[in-house]
């Protein structure tokens, strides 16, 4: 059997592959390194999930010296997320070799920082082809001297449009250079893109992963995505298992999902592939200890996470592929234990369930999410069962006498104090365990919401997290009385739940974040643009807009 030992990577990649739990490489991964790394074409038929990023990355990164202060390796990708993903991975691979530097250059986000990330000499560039085509016509991206290209998830790049500009990119790039095409399928398109770009390739194929763990109960639940945080908290709330990890598909997603749990008392942290190797074995501690009971991931962070506390796999955000499903929840149900396995899908993603069972061959059970009396139910019993030993430690007359003082029936008391421990405050209004979780929870009307200006923005480094944080810590609001939350360049809008009186509005307004007062007020602009200077309407179209998955 081949390990990695075998594939002779150099010692910075071998130490890293070592401590992220890799032994035996996937397949795809015993056959393209070895090609790859000498300096020969691939062409690989292969899945997510089936470990093709370390397939191209490892080698890619042996191949970059120290002396390298330029491009010398282009990574095309058909969307934003695969290309951060793939750019967190491969920046995960290289943390021992402190002179690399990976950029991810993809639309709907400013130029400056991503040419500033070029021109500090970023040898990995991992882009959508639109994006790079637009740096290319700039004359921010140089290709002169590259010497691998690979393109990631080559039928959906053509299947979006993209097949002039990967053409043009390819063409653009050194006659003599490695190229490595991944693709799930090989129609003729990408024949013809192989035959065009590809020098003599070897082809590579492997089989669909198809097993899952026969020790995980799996099941999914219909959840709008507006809803998906109350879900999540409902379903982690209730759940019997010691521990969970939540997987979501960005670093940004994980560190939003993060926030909102934490604001509901959840011991949560989020783990994407920017976090230290010395933080992230001190998260996996602590979640072994029990000191932490929820780790938010995304796919290439969560690799190597083997904690047998691991009760509960819940896919906040549905994998991209079936097989990394599969992964997922190989997270649970480990060392003969039994585990569950909780799937979101939004009504638009429904077809993807069908996906998964038949690669999984198995039929994933539909659950309604828990109504809140359930989750106070459950606290109220955990908390029920510290009772009779606290009463027997004694030391409890003053207790006694403040009851009495009342003047009230003392199980009426005990249950009033019960409902107030669990944070149950008598205003049920969502009380029905069958609703149909498609639907918004609280259904609000347009009336119900109200829209306020805060004054920083993109500009200013700010996160969805970030703005959540400054005005539940300021006013004593939930994260639940937030809603959706706009990102403009210099302000941004935050939808609220709740109406804010003038003393919220006094003491949030004097909070700061990234050292700039928020200034909230309610938002008076025009729907589609605002009044500029001279009477004209510019856009006030978001430079990021949030929740995004």
């Amino acid at each position: 059997m081949t390990t990695f030992a075998d594939l002779s990577l150099p010692e910075p990649l071998q130490t890293v592959v070592t401590e992220r739990g890799f032994l035996t490489p996937t397949p795809i991964q015993a056959a393209a390194i070895p090609i790859l790394a000498a300096g020969r074409d691939v062409i690989g038929i292969a899945q997510t999930g089936t470990g093709k990023t370390a397939a191209f990355a490892l080698p890619l990164l042996a191949r970059i010296t120290a002396q390298d202060n330029q491009v010398r390796a282009l990574v095309l990708c058909p969307t934003r997320e695969l290309a951060m993903q793939v750019a967190d991975a491969t920046a995960d691979f290289a943390s021992h070799m402190p002179h690399i530097r990976v950029v991810a250059v993809y639309g709907g986000s400013p130029y400056p920082p991503q040419i500033a990330a070029i021109n500090a000499g970023a040898q990995i560039v991992v882009g959508t082809p639109g994006r790079v085509m637009d740096l290319m016509e700039k004359g921010k991206l140089r290709l002169d001297n590259l010497h691998t290209l690979v393109l990631d998830e080559a039928d959906e790049m053509l299947r979006m449009g993209f097949a002039e500009d990967v053409d043009t990119i390819a063409s653009a790039c050194p006659k003599e250079r490695t190229t490595a095409l991944f693709s799930a399928t090989m129609p003729p398109a990408i024949a013809r893109v192989a035959n065009t770009h590809l020098n003599e390739p070897t082809r590579v194929e492997v089989s669909r992963q198809a097993s899952t763990v026969k020790t995980v109960t799996q099941e999914y639940a219909i959840v709008a995505y507006r809803q998906k945080n109350d879900a999540l908290y409902r379903i982690l709330a209730t759940a019997s298992a010691e521990a969970a990890i939540v997987f979501v598909r960005t670093r940004a997603t994980a560190e939003e999902v993060t926030a909102d749990l934490t604001s509901r008392k959840i011991s949560a942290a989020a783990l994407s592939s920017d976090v230290p190797q010395a933080e992230r074995e001190r998260l996996v501690s602590r979640l072994r200890s029990g000191s932490l009971n929820v780790i938010v991931a995304t796919d290439v962070a969560a690799r190597g996470l083997d904690v047998e506390r691991i009760g509960l796999v819940v896919n906040y955000d549905v994998p991209r592929e079936a097989e990394a499903y599969v992964h997922r929840i190989g997270r649970t149900g480990r060392a003969g234990r039994f585990g569950r396995a909780v799937t979101f899908f939004t009504p638009k993603e429904h077809r993807h369930l069908r996906i998964i069972e038949k690669l999984t061959g198995t039929a994933l059970s539909e659950i309604k999410i828990p109504a809140m009396r359930e989750v106070h139910r459950h606290a109220a019993n955990q908390l029920l069962a510290t009772v009779p030993a606290r009463i027997e430690r004694g030391e409890l007359e003053d207790y006694r006498i403040a009851i009495a003082a009342l003047g009230a029936d003392p199980s009426e008391i005990a249950a009033a104090l019960l409902a107030l421990a669990v944070s149950d405050d008598g205003s049920r209004r969502d009380d029905d365990a069958n609703a149909h979780w498609s639907q918004p929870l609280r259904r609000h009307r347009d009336s119900d919401q109200r829209r306020y200006r805060i004054e920083v923005g993109a500009r200013d480094h700010v996160t969805p997290a970030g703005i959540v944080g400054a005005i539940t810590g300021e006013s004593g609001l939930k994260g639940t009385d937030l809603g959706k939350i706009d990102i403009f360049p210099s302000f941004s809008l935050v939808t609220m739940h709740v109406e804010l009186s003038d003393a919220s509005l006094r003491s949030i307004g004097r909070a700061q974040l990234r050292g700039r007062a928020l200034r909230i007020r309610k938002d008076t602009g025009p729907k589609g643009g605002r009044r500029a200077p001279g009477g004209k309407f510019r856009s006030t179209k978001p430079h990021r807009r949030f929740p995004r998955r």
